[in-house]
Protein backbone atom coordinates (compact mmCIF):
# COMPACT_ATOMS: atom_id res chain seq x y z
CA UNK A 1 0.00 0.00 0.00
CA UNK A 2 1.30 3.88 -0.84
CA UNK A 3 -0.62 6.27 0.50
CA UNK A 4 1.31 8.85 -1.18
CA UNK A 5 -0.56 11.30 -3.53
CA UNK A 6 -0.19 10.47 -7.01
CA UNK A 7 0.88 13.49 -9.38
CA UNK A 8 -2.86 14.06 -10.58
CA UNK A 9 -4.34 13.34 -6.82
CA UNK A 10 -1.79 16.18 -6.25
CA UNK A 11 -2.77 18.58 -8.78
CA UNK A 12 -7.00 18.12 -7.82
CA UNK A 13 -6.29 19.06 -4.33
CA UNK A 14 -3.97 21.94 -5.06
CA UNK A 15 -6.33 22.91 -7.63
CA UNK A 16 -9.21 22.52 -5.37
CA UNK A 17 -7.64 25.09 -2.39
CA UNK A 18 -6.73 27.46 -4.74
CA UNK A 19 -10.43 27.47 -5.84
CA UNK A 20 -12.11 27.49 -2.56
CA UNK A 21 -9.41 30.06 -0.98
CA UNK A 22 -10.66 32.39 -3.67
CA UNK A 23 -14.04 31.88 -3.89
CA UNK A 24 -14.80 30.52 -0.63
CA UNK A 25 -13.41 32.94 1.96
CA UNK A 26 -14.56 32.63 6.00
CA UNK A 27 -16.95 35.88 5.41
CA UNK A 28 -18.47 34.11 2.11
CA UNK A 29 -19.02 30.88 4.07
CA UNK A 30 -20.99 32.67 7.10
CA UNK A 31 -22.81 34.69 4.23
CA UNK A 32 -24.00 31.02 2.74
CA UNK A 33 -24.49 29.46 5.94
CA UNK A 34 -27.25 32.31 7.03
CA UNK A 35 -28.80 32.48 3.44
CA UNK A 36 -31.96 31.10 3.08
CA UNK A 37 -31.03 28.21 1.24
CA UNK A 38 -27.87 27.49 2.57
CA UNK A 39 -26.68 27.06 -0.78
CA UNK A 40 -25.04 29.54 -3.35
CA UNK A 41 -25.92 28.03 -6.79
CA UNK A 42 -23.01 30.36 -8.73
CA UNK A 43 -20.93 28.75 -6.52
CA UNK A 44 -22.26 24.74 -7.47
CA UNK A 45 -21.91 25.83 -10.53
CA UNK A 46 -18.51 27.10 -10.91
CA UNK A 47 -17.53 23.59 -8.83
CA UNK A 48 -19.97 22.29 -11.65
CA UNK A 49 -17.79 23.44 -14.66
CA UNK A 50 -14.10 22.27 -12.85
CA UNK A 51 -15.66 18.52 -13.02
CA UNK A 52 -16.02 18.24 -9.41
CA UNK A 53 -19.28 16.45 -9.63
CA UNK A 54 -18.71 13.94 -12.31
CA UNK A 55 -15.08 13.33 -10.64
CA UNK A 56 -16.41 9.58 -9.85
CA UNK A 57 -18.64 9.57 -12.94
CA UNK A 58 -17.23 7.32 -15.81
CA UNK A 59 -16.92 9.40 -18.68
CA UNK A 60 -20.02 7.48 -21.06
CA UNK A 61 -22.14 9.46 -18.36
CA UNK A 62 -20.37 12.58 -19.11
CA UNK A 63 -17.75 12.45 -15.63
CA UNK A 64 -13.94 12.04 -15.86
CA UNK A 65 -14.02 8.34 -14.56
CA UNK A 66 -12.01 8.85 -10.83
CA UNK A 67 -11.95 6.73 -8.14
CA UNK A 68 -12.99 6.56 -4.70
CA UNK A 69 -9.58 7.89 -3.17
CA UNK A 70 -9.68 10.98 -5.67
CA UNK A 71 -12.78 11.88 -3.92
CA UNK A 72 -11.25 11.44 -0.48
CA UNK A 73 -8.61 13.77 -1.35
CA UNK A 74 -11.25 16.50 -3.16
CA UNK A 75 -13.50 16.14 0.36
CA UNK A 76 -10.18 16.76 2.44
CA UNK A 77 -9.64 20.05 0.96
CA UNK A 78 -13.37 21.07 0.83
CA UNK A 79 -13.35 20.15 4.48
CA UNK A 80 -10.48 22.36 5.74
CA UNK A 81 -11.96 25.06 3.50
CA UNK A 82 -15.72 24.02 5.02
CA UNK A 83 -17.21 24.60 1.95
CA UNK A 84 -20.97 24.75 2.57
CA UNK A 85 -23.18 23.14 -0.84
CA UNK A 86 -24.88 20.02 -1.27
CA UNK A 87 -21.62 18.37 -3.05
CA UNK A 88 -21.70 15.26 -0.19
CA UNK A 89 -25.35 14.72 -0.67
CA UNK A 90 -25.42 14.50 -4.07
CA UNK A 91 -21.81 12.77 -5.05
CA UNK A 92 -21.66 10.50 -2.04
CA UNK A 93 -25.63 9.66 -1.31
CA UNK A 94 -26.75 9.87 -4.73
CA UNK A 95 -24.48 9.42 -7.26
CA UNK A 96 -22.86 6.73 -6.07
CA UNK A 97 -25.78 4.28 -5.20
CA UNK A 98 -27.20 5.13 -8.82
CA UNK A 99 -23.81 4.01 -10.65
CA UNK A 100 -23.43 1.25 -8.32
CA UNK A 101 -26.92 -0.44 -9.07
CA UNK A 102 -29.31 2.05 -11.21
CA UNK A 103 -30.65 0.66 -14.09
CA UNK A 104 -29.20 1.92 -17.35
CA UNK A 105 -31.89 3.90 -18.77
CA UNK A 106 -31.74 5.89 -15.08
CA UNK A 107 -28.06 6.63 -15.53
CA UNK A 108 -28.38 7.78 -18.88
CA UNK A 109 -31.11 10.25 -17.90
CA UNK A 110 -29.20 11.34 -14.16
CA UNK A 111 -25.86 10.71 -14.31
CA UNK A 112 -24.60 13.52 -17.25
CA UNK A 113 -26.86 15.83 -15.23
CA UNK A 114 -25.20 15.08 -12.20
CA UNK A 115 -22.37 15.34 -13.29
CA UNK A 116 -22.95 18.64 -15.19
CA UNK A 117 -23.87 20.26 -11.68
CA UNK A 118 -27.58 20.85 -13.26
CA UNK A 119 -29.61 18.73 -10.79
CA UNK A 120 -29.07 17.82 -7.20
CA UNK A 121 -30.01 14.27 -5.37
CA UNK A 122 -30.31 13.65 -1.83
CA UNK A 123 -30.60 10.62 0.38
CA UNK A 124 -33.77 10.37 2.79
CA UNK A 125 -32.98 7.34 4.95
CA UNK A 126 -33.24 8.50 8.57
CA UNK A 127 -36.57 8.22 10.62
CA UNK A 128 -38.13 8.85 14.06
CA UNK A 129 -35.57 7.70 16.51
CA UNK A 130 -32.50 8.59 14.36
CA UNK A 131 -31.20 5.06 13.72
CA UNK A 132 -29.63 3.92 10.78
CA UNK A 133 -29.97 0.68 10.71
CA UNK A 134 -32.31 -1.54 8.22
CA UNK A 135 -35.09 -2.01 11.45
CA UNK A 136 -35.13 1.63 11.73
CA UNK A 137 -36.91 2.19 8.54
CA UNK A 138 -40.63 1.44 8.67
CA UNK A 139 -42.04 4.05 6.04
CA UNK A 140 -44.12 2.23 4.00
CA UNK A 141 -44.19 1.84 0.07
CA UNK A 142 -47.34 0.02 -0.44
CA UNK A 143 -48.10 -1.66 -3.64
CA UNK A 144 -51.10 0.46 -5.34
CA UNK A 145 -52.20 -0.87 -8.95
CA UNK A 146 -48.90 -0.80 -10.88
CA UNK A 147 -47.23 1.01 -8.79
CA UNK A 148 -46.30 1.62 -5.09
CA UNK A 149 -47.20 4.51 -2.56
CA UNK A 150 -45.17 6.32 -0.08
CA UNK A 151 -46.46 7.26 3.29
CA UNK A 152 -44.90 8.61 6.22
CA UNK A 153 -41.86 11.11 7.37
CA UNK A 154 -38.38 11.17 6.97
CA UNK A 155 -35.98 13.11 8.79
CA UNK A 156 -32.52 14.73 8.41
CA UNK A 157 -32.60 14.52 5.11
CA UNK A 158 -29.52 17.00 3.44
CA UNK A 159 -30.40 20.23 1.23
CA UNK A 160 -33.98 18.34 0.76
CA UNK A 161 -35.48 21.63 -0.03
CA UNK A 162 -32.56 22.49 -2.92
CA UNK A 163 -32.76 18.78 -4.56
CA UNK A 164 -34.38 18.09 -7.64
CA UNK A 165 -34.68 13.76 -6.64
CA UNK A 166 -34.98 12.51 -3.10
CA UNK A 167 -33.18 8.65 -2.90
CA UNK A 168 -35.95 7.09 -0.50
CA UNK A 169 -35.89 4.06 1.28
CA UNK A 170 -39.18 2.55 2.37
CA UNK A 171 -40.25 -0.42 3.68
CA UNK A 172 -41.82 -3.13 0.80
CA UNK A 173 -42.47 -5.95 3.12
CA UNK A 174 -43.44 -5.98 6.54
CA UNK A 175 -43.19 -9.42 7.00
CA UNK A 176 -39.41 -10.28 5.64
CA UNK A 177 -36.35 -9.46 8.12
CA UNK A 178 -35.59 -6.07 8.24
CA UNK A 179 -32.34 -6.26 5.75
CA UNK A 180 -34.91 -8.38 2.87
CA UNK A 181 -38.01 -6.02 3.12
CA UNK A 182 -36.05 -2.43 1.83
CA UNK A 183 -36.47 -0.84 -1.14
CA UNK A 184 -35.32 2.31 -3.08
CA UNK A 185 -36.75 4.71 -5.07
CA UNK A 186 -36.02 7.82 -6.80
CA UNK A 187 -38.35 10.50 -6.37
CA UNK A 188 -38.84 13.64 -7.74
CA UNK A 189 -38.86 16.37 -4.96
CA UNK A 190 -41.49 18.42 -7.00
CA UNK A 191 -43.88 15.86 -7.12
CA UNK A 192 -47.66 16.05 -5.37
CA UNK A 193 -47.86 14.74 -1.49
CA UNK A 194 -44.33 15.71 -0.82
CA UNK A 195 -43.82 18.82 1.81
CA UNK A 196 -40.61 19.34 2.88
CA UNK A 197 -39.76 21.99 6.37
CA UNK A 198 -36.09 22.98 7.68
CA UNK A 199 -34.94 21.34 10.87
CA UNK A 200 -32.42 22.78 13.17
CA UNK A 201 -28.27 21.79 13.18
CA UNK A 202 -25.02 23.22 14.00
CA UNK A 203 -23.51 21.92 10.58
CA UNK A 204 -24.03 23.51 7.49
CA UNK A 205 -25.72 19.76 6.02
CA UNK A 206 -29.61 21.59 5.90
CA UNK A 207 -31.47 18.54 7.12
CA UNK A 208 -35.19 18.70 6.01
CA UNK A 209 -38.33 17.18 7.40
CA UNK A 210 -39.78 15.70 4.42
CA UNK A 211 -43.23 14.10 4.64
CA UNK A 212 -44.78 12.16 2.29
CA UNK A 213 -48.43 11.45 1.55
CA UNK A 214 -49.71 9.56 -0.81
CA UNK A 215 -46.76 9.73 -3.08
CA UNK A 216 -47.05 7.86 -6.40
CA UNK A 217 -43.76 6.18 -7.85
CA UNK A 218 -43.13 2.74 -10.75
CA UNK A 219 -41.22 0.09 -10.74
CA UNK A 220 -38.91 2.11 -13.01
CA UNK A 221 -38.13 4.82 -9.90
CA UNK A 222 -36.43 1.50 -8.48
CA UNK A 223 -32.80 1.86 -7.59
CA UNK A 224 -31.19 -1.82 -7.22
CA UNK A 225 -34.11 -4.14 -7.25
CA UNK A 226 -37.31 -4.60 -5.50
CA UNK A 227 -36.80 -5.81 -1.46
CA UNK A 228 -32.75 -5.34 -2.01
CA UNK A 229 -32.12 -1.66 -1.33
CA UNK A 230 -30.84 -2.74 2.26
CA UNK A 231 -27.14 -3.60 1.27
CA UNK A 232 -27.16 -0.49 -0.92
CA UNK A 233 -28.00 1.58 1.79
CA UNK A 234 -24.95 0.00 3.43
CA UNK A 235 -22.26 0.47 0.61
CA UNK A 236 -23.22 3.68 0.62
CA UNK A 237 -23.04 4.24 4.27
CA UNK A 238 -19.69 2.76 4.43
CA UNK A 239 -17.98 5.12 1.88
CA UNK A 240 -19.92 7.99 2.70
CA UNK A 241 -18.41 7.47 6.27
CA UNK A 242 -14.73 7.34 4.80
CA UNK A 243 -16.25 10.88 2.84
CA UNK A 244 -17.27 12.54 6.12
CA UNK A 245 -13.89 11.48 7.99
CA UNK A 246 -12.04 12.97 4.90
CA UNK A 247 -13.51 16.49 5.42
CA UNK A 248 -13.00 16.07 9.49
CA UNK A 249 -9.57 15.16 9.11
CA UNK A 250 -8.99 18.51 6.77
CA UNK A 251 -11.57 20.54 9.05
CA UNK A 252 -8.70 19.20 11.55
CA UNK A 253 -5.80 20.50 9.81
CA UNK A 254 -7.05 23.86 8.94
CA UNK A 255 -7.62 24.40 13.14
CA UNK A 256 -4.29 23.58 13.75
CA UNK A 257 -2.28 25.62 10.81
CA UNK A 258 -4.64 28.85 12.19
CA UNK A 259 -3.28 27.97 15.66
CA UNK A 260 0.06 27.75 14.80
CA UNK A 261 0.07 31.19 13.07
CA UNK A 262 -1.68 32.72 16.41
CA UNK A 263 0.99 31.19 18.83
CA UNK A 264 4.02 32.33 16.10
CA UNK A 265 2.36 35.98 16.44
CA UNK A 266 0.50 35.78 20.30
CA UNK A 267 3.46 37.38 22.61
CA UNK A 268 2.85 36.55 26.68
CA UNK A 269 5.72 37.55 29.33
CA UNK A 270 8.01 38.59 26.18
CA UNK A 271 7.79 35.93 24.26
CA UNK A 272 5.51 33.96 21.51
CA UNK A 273 2.96 31.65 23.61
CA UNK A 274 4.38 28.64 20.61
CA UNK A 275 7.26 28.72 22.91
CA UNK A 276 6.08 27.49 25.99
CA UNK A 277 5.72 23.79 26.63
CA UNK A 278 2.40 23.33 27.38
CA UNK A 279 1.09 24.99 24.20
CA UNK A 280 4.28 22.99 22.42
CA UNK A 281 2.26 20.00 24.01
CA UNK A 282 -0.75 20.81 22.69
CA UNK A 283 0.71 20.76 18.92
CA UNK A 284 2.30 17.95 19.33
CA UNK A 285 -1.12 15.89 20.51
CA UNK A 286 -2.99 17.32 17.48
CA UNK A 287 -0.23 16.14 14.87
CA UNK A 288 -0.41 12.83 16.24
CA UNK A 289 -3.62 12.87 16.00
CA UNK A 290 -4.40 14.26 12.59
CA UNK A 291 -1.77 11.94 11.15
CA UNK A 292 -3.19 8.59 12.92
CA UNK A 293 -6.22 9.03 11.54
CA UNK A 294 -5.40 9.97 8.37
CA UNK A 295 -3.02 6.97 7.98
CA UNK A 296 -6.75 5.37 8.85
CA UNK A 297 -8.99 7.03 6.49
CA UNK A 298 -6.55 6.45 3.08
CA UNK A 299 -6.66 2.85 4.19
CA UNK A 300 -10.49 2.48 4.32
CA UNK A 301 -10.61 4.20 1.32
CA UNK A 302 -7.50 2.25 -0.73
CA UNK A 303 -9.96 -0.76 0.33
CA UNK A 304 -13.26 0.62 -1.14
CA UNK A 305 -11.15 1.49 -4.26
CA UNK A 306 -9.76 -1.47 -4.63
CA UNK A 307 -12.79 -3.68 -3.40
CA UNK A 308 -11.53 -5.40 -1.01
CA UNK A 309 -13.58 -6.18 2.63
CA UNK A 310 -13.27 -2.67 4.35
CA UNK A 311 -15.93 -2.67 6.73
CA UNK A 312 -13.51 -2.82 10.12
CA UNK A 313 -11.62 -0.44 8.44
CA UNK A 314 -14.31 1.94 7.49
CA UNK A 315 -15.65 2.01 11.39
CA UNK A 316 -12.06 2.59 12.85
CA UNK A 317 -11.53 5.31 10.15
CA UNK A 318 -15.02 7.02 10.94
CA UNK A 319 -14.16 6.97 14.97
CA UNK A 320 -11.21 7.90 15.11
CA UNK A 321 -11.73 10.89 12.68
CA UNK A 322 -14.78 12.51 14.68
CA UNK A 323 -12.75 12.33 18.03
CA UNK A 324 -9.55 13.77 16.32
CA UNK A 325 -11.74 16.72 14.96
CA UNK A 326 -13.70 17.23 18.39
CA UNK A 327 -10.09 17.07 20.29
CA UNK A 328 -8.59 19.03 18.12
CA UNK A 329 -11.02 21.94 17.70
CA UNK A 330 -11.52 22.05 22.04
CA UNK A 331 -7.34 22.04 21.99
CA UNK A 332 -7.66 24.97 19.06
CA UNK A 333 -9.95 26.66 21.63
CA UNK A 334 -7.08 26.30 24.46
CA UNK A 335 -4.70 28.02 22.38
CA UNK A 336 -6.71 30.99 21.35
CA UNK A 337 -8.16 31.57 24.68
CA UNK A 338 -11.99 33.59 25.12
CA UNK A 339 -11.63 34.90 21.53
CA UNK A 340 -11.72 31.40 19.73
CA UNK A 341 -15.08 31.35 21.19
CA UNK A 342 -16.70 34.14 19.48
CA UNK A 343 -19.07 33.97 16.08
CA UNK A 344 -16.74 36.60 14.53
CA UNK A 345 -14.15 33.68 14.95
CA UNK A 346 -13.35 31.37 12.64
CA UNK A 347 -12.84 28.50 15.59
CA UNK A 348 -16.35 28.91 15.97
CA UNK A 349 -17.00 27.69 12.63
CA UNK A 350 -14.66 25.06 12.45
CA UNK A 351 -16.12 23.55 16.63
CA UNK A 352 -19.68 23.32 15.51
CA UNK A 353 -18.49 21.20 12.71
CA UNK A 354 -16.78 18.94 14.63
CA UNK A 355 -19.69 18.33 16.91
CA UNK A 356 -22.65 18.04 13.77
CA UNK A 357 -20.39 15.81 12.01
CA UNK A 358 -19.21 13.59 14.64
CA UNK A 359 -23.10 12.54 14.93
CA UNK A 360 -24.08 12.58 11.15
CA UNK A 361 -24.83 8.89 9.91
CA UNK A 362 -25.59 7.27 12.67
CA UNK A 363 -22.38 9.07 14.85
CA UNK A 364 -19.42 7.28 15.95
CA UNK A 365 -21.09 5.19 18.62
CA UNK A 366 -22.51 3.09 15.37
CA UNK A 367 -18.74 2.93 14.78
CA UNK A 368 -17.51 2.17 17.32
CA UNK A 369 -20.19 -0.17 18.00
CA UNK A 370 -18.99 -1.95 14.54
CA UNK A 371 -15.46 -2.43 15.96
CA UNK A 372 -16.52 -4.23 19.25
CA UNK A 373 -18.93 -6.59 17.35
CA UNK A 374 -15.98 -7.51 14.87
CA UNK A 375 -13.50 -7.98 17.93
CA UNK A 376 -16.50 -10.19 19.65
CA UNK A 377 -16.88 -12.24 15.94
CA UNK A 378 -13.10 -12.55 15.18
CA UNK A 379 -12.88 -13.68 19.31
CA UNK A 380 -15.24 -16.54 18.86
CA UNK A 381 -17.02 -14.58 22.09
Amino acid sequence: MDFNLSREQRMLRDAANDFLANECPKARVREIEKSADGHDRALWEKMGELGWMGLIVPEAYGGSGGGFLDLVVLLETMGYHLCPSPYFATVLLGSVPILACGSEARKEALLPELAAAKRIVTLALTETGGGIEAEAIRVPGRIRGSGFEIDGVKLFVSYAHVADVLLCAVRTDESAVPEMGVTLFLVERDQPGISIGPMKSLGDERPCEVAFSGVRVTEGEIVGGFNRGWPIVESVLGKASVALGAQMIGGAQAVVDMALQYAKERTQFGHPIGSFQSIQHYFADMWADILGSRDLLYRAAWKITENLPAAGDVAMARARAGKTYRRVTTLGHQIFGAIGFTEEHDMYLYHRRSIAMDLALGGAECSYRSIANGLFDEAGA
